[in-house]
């Protein structure tokens, strides 16, 4: 699939000598949803402010469908819809006129047309001729979205886009991002509700200490980075796990009562039925198991607390 974001050995220090982002090589794909995951003061915000020109980078390229975001700054950024975690709009405007005077910055020509189809798409027809200061927090939410896609671009960054919305409208804002990709848009998306990754994105980026630690389809890093635990409730209570089962790594609970097999999402399920049977052999009964696994909120967890 070609590439629609190609960025190159970038980083960011700033003139107090703080090191925000190192060495930095990022592929997005044209029409897919990405997911960029990190910790506060990871490096999120300033990463997508140089893609999008808002900052300088100190060293490195970005290129947005081959443009260079320097040398062909109008082409590469015509390209770019942003829509920043802060809400920034001015209270007393229209609905209508700022999605519209959004879409005359970029030099497009007015097209009625296109505002109104975005506005609809956005639940916001209805709300055309309102003043933006009457909006709730998710219409002004959702009115931020409008503005960036006001120029029909083809890569979108949403910059935290559920935080500080209820429940149901962050439902909602994930329809519409897929809507969005159904269209061809490429859509990074920065969240902090690892949910949000797990139920949209194809891939999954995760950036910690200004570098970029992981970047893997969602699929593939459940697959190598999950794991699985097979919960044995036990009939009688243990004291300690027999030495000849210490292969196992078994856990015993504090009562006693449970033991707890951790295994690979990519081991054969062969390991369990082996445990079993050796289990019965030491006269090891259960009354009941049960299986859990691992969600991207416990594998991110975990690669941040490695890299510390």
């Amino acid at each position: 699939m070609q590439d629609i974001l190609l960025v190159s050995d970038l980083s960011k220090t700033y003139a107090s000598g703080f090191s925000a982002l190192r060495n930095i090589h990022l592929a997005i794909r044209r029409g897919e949803i990405f997911a960029l995951l990190g910790p506060n003061g990871a490096g999120k915000t300033t990463l997508i402010s140089i893609i999008c020109g808002i900052v300088n980078p100190s060293t490195g390229t970005v290129l947005v469908n081959g443009h260079d975001i320097i040398r062909d700054y109008r082409a590469a950024r015509s390209m770019i819809g942003l829509v920043p975690q802060e809400l920034s709009t001015d209270a007393f405007e229209t609905v209508w006129a700022t999605v519209s005077f959004s879409r005359g910055l970029f030099g497009k020509p007015a097209d009625p047309g296109h505002i109104e189809k975005v506005l609809k798409a956005l639940s916001l027809w209805d709300k055309k001729d309102q003043k933006i200061i009457t909006l709730s927090g998710g219409m002004k939410r959702r009115l931020m979205i409008a503005k960036a896609l006001s120029h029909e671009p083809q890569l979108l960054f949403l910059d935290e886009p559920t935080a500080g919305v209820d429940v149901v409208l962050r439902r909602d804002m994930w329809e519409l991002v897929r809507t969005l990709r159904d269209t061809g848009v490429t859509i990074i998306l920065t969240t902090h509700y690892i949910d949000e990754a797990e139920e949209m994105a194809d891939r999954i980026g995760v950036i910690h200490k200004g570098e970029i630690i992981l970047v893997d389809d969602k699929s593939e890093l459940m697959r190598k980075l999950g794991r699985k635990q097979l919960v044995l409730q036990l009939q009688q209570t243990l004291k300690q796990v027999p030495s000849e089962l210490s292969a196992y790594a078994l856990e015993l609970s504090n009562d006693g009562c449970e033991l707890t097999y951790t295994y690979d999402t990519q081991s054969e399920r062969i390991g369990i039925v082996a445990l079993l049977k050796d289990l019965n052999d030491a006269g090891i009964l259960f009354k009941d198991l049960r299986t859990t696994e691992s969600s991207l909120e416990d594998i991110f967890v975990s690669l941040v607390r490695d890299d510390q």
